[in-house]
């Protein structure tokens, strides 16, 4: 059995819990939250387990060195000191990327350009040749991250962002994060268990979400390539071990999932994603105007949606947030609906009194995450009045 190491999972701001959670699911040991990331302890098979099915993770860094850093020749010189061939061969291309939170470097970029030239240095020097730099297809991709003095070097196990989940091939102007919709959707607390409505489906990135969550499928197995596979000690068998591992737990779906949208074009690229995800069994998606239509049979529905913030489209907030909160209330009882926004002015035009806020950042932008619950039968338009904001 392998020895268990440290790694880090990076995420967005407010679902360090989920991905905390997750973690523990997945059997990590020594799980602690950190402010968009969280660290825990794993084994080789388990850093390939945490990049197929971790949902709320961007990026999974296996730390290999700490040390402390007063100026750039300390940079140099520590880096220079490891044995990077352990890592990469001098015949092979690497990429640096920096975070740098500290008085004496500044400039990531700067931190990415000396990391990258102590390593070509001590390769000249003990190999007579010297890796390149590949930035969009490294084999080995080495992450920098300086606080204040200390310095800690990590090799990022995913590649690109782990929201790259490889099914979307085709999207809308401002389409969702794969992470946030995932995140959204385990707020919301989303369990399988009803129906599942988006009704500004856009390219049909909640629904994917959703279904995954749903049915329990990893929602990286689509993806054409981890990082990791490009290292020195990849190991096929232990990868496709753990694949069939977190296949053999996925669980059948017994609901309806289906998302609107009034755009023909996003109603065509909704289909293709889904299509694309494999998922187009669970989901159906329709050419419908949400503000027109009525909560279809008497099931139990929860919603959750991504309503457009203004940036985007040409529109009267204050109206389309009103439509919003009639539409919900007139024709969608037995529902918990969900949407995030960062339009905090629109949200009071909605007329309704949200039960939970929840606060997150979504491309920088400050946003909540707001759920109304429409009450069936004789309480239908009423809602819950305790307005927490979290």
């Amino acid at each position: 059995m392998e020895n268990n190491y440290k790694m880090v999972a990076k995420t967005l701001f407010g679902f360090e819990e989920l991905l905390e959670r997750e973690l523990i699911q997945l059997g990590a040991m020594h799980v602690k939250k950190g402010v968009r990331n969280v660290s825990f302890e794993g084994d080789k098979g388990f850093m390939y387990k945490a990049n197929l099915a971790l949902r709320t993770a961007i990026k999974i860094l296996k730390p290999i060195k700490t040390f402390k850093v007063l100026n750039e020749q300390d940079l140099y010189d520590q880096i220079y000191k490891m044995p990077w061939n352990k890592y990469l061969k001098p015949t092979g291309t690497l990429a640096v990327s920096a975070t740098v939170h500290s008085k004496a470097f500044t400039h990531s970029l700067y931190v990415a350009q000396k990391t990258k030239d102590a390593i070509v240095d001590k390769f000249r020097e003990t190999d007579g040749q010297r890796p390149n730099v590949d930035l969009r297809f490294p084999d080995l991709k080495i992450n920098v991250h300086i606080d204040r003095q200390v310095c800690t070097v990590s090799l990022d196990s995913s590649g690109e962002s782990l929201h790259k989940r490889g099914y979307k091939t085709a999207t809308n102007i401002a389409p969702i994060n794969e992470v946030l919709a995932a995140g959204l959707v385990m707020l919301s607390g989303w369990d399988g268990q009803s129906d599942f409505m988006d009704p500004m489906c856009g390219s049909g990135t909640i629904l994917a979400e959703a279904a995954m969550i749903a049915c329990n499928i990893p929602p990286n197995l689509m993806r054409k390539e981890f990082a990791y596979e490009r290292w020195e000690d990849w190991d096929v068998e232990l990868f496709e071990k753990i694949e069939a591992s977190l296949l053999s737990k996925t669980r059948d779906f017994h609901h309806k999932m289906y998302g609107y949208d009034k755009s023909p074009s996003a109603v065509a690229k909704a289909k293709d994603n889904i299509k694309n995800a494999h998922l187009d069994e669970f989901i159906s998606i329709q050419h419908e105007d949400f503000f027109k239509t009525q909560k279809a049979g008497e099931n139990k529905l929860h919603m959750v949606f991504n309503p457009p913030y203004g940036e985007r489209l040409d529109i009267n907030m204050e109206e389309f947030y009103k439509s919003i909160g009639d539409t919900l209330k007139q024709g969608y009882p037995g529902t918990d609906a969900w949407f995030i926004t960062s339009n905090l002015e629109a949200l009071k035009h909605v007329g309704l009194r949200p039960s939970r806020k929840i606060h997150l950042v979504n491309a920088k932008l400050e946003a909540r995450l707001v759920k109304y619950v429409m009450y069936e039968g004789s309480k239908k338009g009423k809602y819950m009045n305790n307005d927490k904001d979290e």
